[in-house]
């Protein structure tokens, strides 16, 4: 399917991702990435959301709630493992301090993560509060920072540096012209996969070829994780979103994961559609909007799967290698990836 004209998540309207990154000394290497569905009051203006999860082994903070609820009511964060907590309270602490919001109680702060502590001091938590004031207020539509930025400044891909990735998918008039946007984490092992070639496997990079008579190193294990999160304008309802998110899962596969024991997988969809989106000033007991059928939604899981497959190697792609907390993890090499992809007739 054609992209959206930035390739991004932003090109779903209304958008916007803000992103701190933390690099100090030898071993900081860590950051913050916020995904903000719309500039507004996200406590007072809600989006409809669902999750997927594909595998457990993580953090994601919040998540029960909007499975029960199937709204979203903060900006969406990204961060280190064991920063998680801090990122939630600052969160937390920033939707109380809106204008608005003074007589609130409770606020479901999301929070995902994936393990940065290959590159980065994760022990110290070195996310502070205005690392994730700062993401959130630098928010904007337009074109999005990958690779190593934010949440993917310290991660590692198929043994090779990981990081942010974003990428969009425009269906056309005839199927009503929606946009679906994916941004990623990557962080996560397998035997890298581009367009059906097997790029880990010519590189001598993937996971298991010890097993396959290679030497084994520690940038070959298949553990770490991924985070996904999918908007779309398509008017769709809570459960038609957790099938949306269900469908990354797909893409992510494309690329070679290896679905690992310790790979934390989780998927996270929201709707900007204005005739879905949940207001608190709105007292009726009942609501009536029109919203995509089942029959509908196969083109956009069709965008979604190219979407996420796209963003995950856009997140290697645009990274830089990283030395850190006495590592070095390199770069995807672009030139070789280029060479393997044109013996198996995939590029030009």
């Amino acid at each position: 399917m054609p992209t959206g004209p930035l390739d991004a998540i932003t090109d779903v309207a209304g958008v916007e991702v803000g992103q701190t990154t933390l690099i100090r000394g030898d071993n900081v290497r860590t950051g913050v990435t916020a995904i903000l569905p719309h500039a507004g009051n996200m406590y007072r203006e809600r989006v409809p959301g669902g999750i997927f999860i594909g595998n457990g082994y993580g953090k994601l903070t919040g998540s029960t709630q909007v499975d029960e609820m199937g709204e979203i009511e903060t900006p969406i964060l990204l961060t280190s493992t064991t920063s998680v907590p801090r990122a939630a309270d600052d969160l937390i602490s920033y939707m109380l301090s809106l204008p608005g919001n003074e007589g609130v109680l409770s606020i479901n702060a999301i929070v995902g993560e994936t393990n940065d502590g290959w590159l980065s001091d994760i022990r110290g938590r070195h996310i502070a509060p205005e690392d994730v004031t700062n993401a959130i207020r630098d928010a904007k539509p337009g074109p999005v920072d990958e690779g190593t930025v934010g949440a993917g400044t310290g991660t590692v891909a198929f043994g090779w540096k990981g990081g942010i990735g974003t990428a969009s998918r425009r269906l056309p008039a005839t199927l009503g012209g929606y946009t679906v946007g994916v941004l990623v984490q990557s962080n996560f092992g397998g035997i890298l996969t581009i367009n059906g070639a097997p790029v880990g496997q010519e590189l001598g990079q993937y996971y298991l070829r010890k097993e396959a008579g290679q030497v084994e190193g520690v940038k070959d294990k298949a553990d770490g994780s991924c985070m996904m999160v999918i908007a779309t304008d398509a008017p769709l309802d809570v459960r038609n979103l957790k099938r949306l998110a269900a469908r990354a899962w797909v893409g992510m596969g494309r690329t070679g994961s290896s679905a690992s024991n310790g790979s934390g997988d989780y998927a996270i969809a929201f709707s900007t559609a204005s005739q879905v989106r949940i207001f608190t000033s709105d007292v009726s007991t009942t609501r009536r909007t029109e919203v995509l059928t089942n029959d509908a939604m196969s083109p956009l899981f069709e965008a979604v799967i190219e979407g996420t497959e796209e963003a995950i190697y856009n997140s290697m792609l645009k990274a830089t290698t990283v030395t850190g907390n006495g590592h070095t993890v390199e770069a995807l090499p672009i030139d070789r990836v280029v060479t393997i992809l044109r013996q198996h007739q995939l590029t030009k």
